[in-house]
């Protein structure tokens, strides 16, 4: 505008706006579980991360701190999706995949050992946020990482039955071999971070053979928090990890001359709750819900604002 005959001119008109810091209220990060073994060990849940309400995280980690982000900022998200099953034949173990949200990263459970094969004499259970179940005392259970999640359970080599070991979970190992019988998956961990308890990151369990001169006993059950049960023989199948639970797939079983199919592990998830007066906004390639209060993100990877 004109005043007196000069310009006067609109100084910081358009710049952009300064980025301010801010905690969260709380975060819950979750990794994509393991599958289960083709034949063998429950796959691992997926890693556990949280600092909401003094909740504990997975393995012995205690609630984890406050985590200070700012406004006007990017920030890269990225849900963890579950290790590939549907497998059959003895190999076909796969990890699950790590999440990450801004400097937190929870890492994929591990997958379940494979049973038969050329490598079953080595093959253990894959180490990751929470280990993978030994396949019937051949290699050794997977190992779980330490503050997000439990290792897998040991295997039994015991003609005909071959029982394996149960998937780590969250709040507990996966369960061992007994008899003839397979190992559950270990147990989840709860949340009130939505405002009610949900348990997530369960183990999957063992499967067992049936058929032919194989006898097996009960397969592995699923671990409380989303983990898939064994499957038995060919027929009975194994079950996967359910959704943005990072739940551990269940393992396949065997039939004396055909395989079953192991079970995917389930999806991560993210959760957050923001203070007062603090915004969420999610870029393409993510799924989420909420901008205001709790925040939840189940799927994709990309790029967040906060204002």
């Amino acid at each position: 505008m004109t005043s007196f005959g000069y310009n006067v001119l609109g100084f910081g008109s358009g710049a952009p706006p300064s980025p301010v810091d801010f905690d969260l209220a709380g975060f819950l990060v979750i990794a994509g579980g393991g599958s289960g073994g083709p034949y063998g060990g429950g796959g691992g849940a997926g890693g556990y991360r949280s600092s909401f309400n003094s909740e504990a995280s997975g393995g012995d980690g205690s609630a984890e701190s406050a985590l200070t982000l700012a406004t006007h900022t990017d920030y890269t998200f990225t849900i963890g999706a579950g290790g590939a099953g549907g497998a059959s034949g003895g190999s076909g173990k796969n990890d699950g995949v790590n999440s990450v949200m801004a400097t937190i990263t929870s890492i994929g459970g591990g997958g379940g050992a494979t049973g038969f094969g050329d490598s079953e004499t080595a093959d253990g259970g894959n180490n990751g946020g929470s280990g993978g179940g030994q396949a019937y005392a051949q290699g050794s259970a997977g190992q779980g990482t330490a503050n997000q999640g439990k290792n897998g359970g040991n295997g039994i080599y015991t003609f005909w039955s071959f029982p394996s070991g149960g998937g780590g979970g969250a709040s507990s190992n996966g369960s061992n071999a007994s008899g003839s019988n397979s190992g559950a998956g270990g147990g989840g961990r709860a949340s009130t971070i939505t405002g009610s308890a949900v348990t997530r990151a369960g183990g999957g369990g063992g499967g067992v053979p049936q058929g032919g001169n194989y006898s097996g006993g009960n397969v592995g059950a699923g671990g409380s928090g989303g983990g898939g049960a064994g499957g038995k023989g060919s027929s009975t199948a194994a079950v996967s990890g359910s959704v943005n639970t990072g739940g551990g797939g269940g393992a396949a079983g065997y039939d004396s001359s055909d395989f079953g199919f192991n079970g995917a592990g389930g999806s991560g998830v993210i959760i957050i709750k923001l203070p007062d007066g603090i915004t969420f906004s999610a870029g393409a390639g993510l799924t989420s819900s909420g901008t205001t209060g709790v925040v939840t993100v189940t799927a994709g990877t990309g790029t967040v604002r906060f204002s």
